[in-house]
């Protein structure tokens, strides 16, 4: 959920809200102020319902309150209609047919793992509140982060760290500059079946370690050339390790909640991928997933073994669990350079589903596109028409970049610079054509139409209490609204049948943040 050094993002942003206070010059490049909506956090931005149009859709949105245990339901009026209540900080809620929701719930206890995504719980909640299921993967060297997604069987598909140790990572060819002390954090993907109450099976499972190619010692098993190989991954792309800060350093960010409790200085950028989205394609029966450390995303086969995802053959597609697809930054296979890159920082990589335009398309929320000229990063959402065949296999020309070239679709705000979130955030195809987008940072859900023009916009006025373990509160700022992901939903689903969404009594207090210093009394 985080983009390439995520905790220098954050300082830089808290400065250049000023707290809810616009700088009055640019004394470097001379730039005029940014806008007040340019206020990336919404930080004493009016919240509530914005626009809400005869154009809008007819459905709800659903997403987890910020700090708190709930998820919820509103209409096209901004009422709360319905919601759900767990036991821990939610994360990222899936609405089942029977009307529970399957949500990332984060483990107050979680060891090793650091800031920016892990949870370590996956649970099972009924309409009216009640645990059906909650499974933890919490422990000192896997745990589940970020994103899982829901299968037609009702297995789960659960991104997963691995800790690899130091020593493993260099023997696999990572060079020595780019390897914390502590080691790697590397990626796999996990099919969990859920049993009972808080059992689950693995059934099948994917590793990264697996599919690495590196051309930096010859010595190593896996050397080659990057470019040879775009089914395999250059394991030493992605993030750089983070400037070395002393451990009292630490512990002032963790006080400001800045990074997380089990950051170190020895595990400070064991991130080094950071995989943040996972989809399924039951009809391809295929596999996406996004890494916005590396600005690419990519696709495998499913249709394979556990024991043929570990190699370079079989399943439906032949390659193994290789990659079938990736796409937006070809140097990382050295096939292009900086200008070829699509991607910047991207999130909620996802099939459009069949009966909606763009069928079989992909959407994305592309995050932080630099400035050219005078302007500032600004945030697009990208819909993509991979090079398919009816069969499910995609293709790329000999020493050529994957494509496509550019997008079949975008959305930026008409301005550019009112649009930005840089991490977090998603966007999602609707029924009508419309596109539902959540801007993470800011807590700002709005639908726009094929041309571009806002229908509905709502900013999240809600923020829950939780503490952390020793009881302190969890700071405020600056992500006092912040929603990782949310989502549309029809008000046809089958979750709402014999269901009464009447806007609940009392609605919920908005939080109201505390007076900040410099604010005027």
């Amino acid at each position: 959920m985080k983009k390439s050094y995520f905790l220098l993002n954050v300082l830089l942003c808290i400065s250049f809200i000023a707290f809810g206070q616009a700088n009055d010059k640019d004394t470097l490049n001379k730039k005029p102020p940014p806008p007040k909506d340019r206020n990336m956090f919404g930080i004493n931005i009016p919240r509530g319902l914005k626009i809400n149009s005869p154009d809008a859709a007819d459905g709800y949105i659903m997403h987890a309150v910020a700090n708190s245990p709930f998820v919820y339901l509103i209409n096209r009026r901004g009422e709360v209609v319905h919601r759900w209540k767990g036991n821990y900080e939610i994360f990222n809620p899936y609405l089942l047919d029977d009307g529970s929701v399957e949500v990332g719930a984060i483990d107050p206890d979680f060891p090793t793992f650091g800031f920016g995504g892990p949870y370590g719980r996956i649970q099972k909640i009924s309409w009216d509140g009640k645990m059906l299921w909650d499974f933890e993967l919490a422990n000192d060297t896997e745990m589940v982060h970020h994103d899982f997604t829901v299968m037609p069987n009702g297995h789960i598909l659960a991104l997963t760290y691995i800790t690899e140790p130091y020593e493993e990572a260099i023997a696999n060819g990572l060079k020595p500059e780019r390897t914390p002390s502590s080691g790697p954090w590397l990626e796999k993907i996990l099919e969990i079946e859920p049993q009972g109450k808080t059992g689950g099976k693995i059934v099948w499972e994917w590793h990264l370690k697996d599919h690495m190619i590196q051309d930096f010692d010859p010595k190593k098993a896996n050397y080659g050339k990057p470019a040879d190989h775009p089914e395999l991954l250059d394991f030493n792309k992605g993030r750089k390790l983070e400037p070395r800060i002393s451990q009292d350093s630490i512990v002032i960010l963790q006080a400001k909640g800045m990074t997380g409790r089990n950051t170190t200085a020895g595990n400070l950028g064991a991130d080094i991928f950071h995989f943040n989205a996972v989809k399924y394609n039951a009809e391809l029966d295929q596999i996406v997933f996004s890494s916005p450390e590396l600005n690419e995303i990519f696709i495998i086969d499913h249709s394979t073994t556990t024991q043929q995802a570990a190699s370079h053959k079989g399943g439906r597609y032949g390659k193994g669990g290789d990659f079938i697809y990736r796409w937006g930054n070809p140097q990382n296979y050295q096939r292009g350079d900086s200008t070829n890159r699509q991607l910047f920082n991207q999130h909620d990589v996802r099939w459009i589903e069949k009966g909606k335009p763009g069928a079989g398309n992909l959407t994305l929320f592309n995050n932080d596109i630099p400035y050219r000229g005078d302007s500032m990063n600004y945030s697009m959402i990208f819909q993509i028409e991979t090079p398919i065949d009816s069969k499910g296999n995609y293709f790329v020309e000999k020493n050529k970049a994957y494509g496509p070239e550019k997008p079949v679709w975008t959305y930026m705000a008409p301005d550019t610079t009112s649009f930005h979130g840089s991490f977090i955030s998603g966007a999602q195809r609707m029924e009508d054509g419309n596109t539902f987008i959540n801007e993470g940072p800011k807590g700002r859900f709005f639908e726009v139409t094929k041309e571009g023009k806002t229908v509905w916009e709502y900013l999240n006025p809600y923020r829950g209490n939780i503490t952390q373990p020793n009881g302190d509160p969890n700071p405020a700022l600056p992500m006092t609204f912040y929603t990782f992901r949310s989502n549309f939903i029809p008000a046809t689903h089958p979750a709402f049948a014999n269901k009464k969404l009447e806007p609940i009594m009392p609605q919920p207090a908005p939080f109201i943040l505390p007076p900040l210093p410099g604010d005027k009394k």
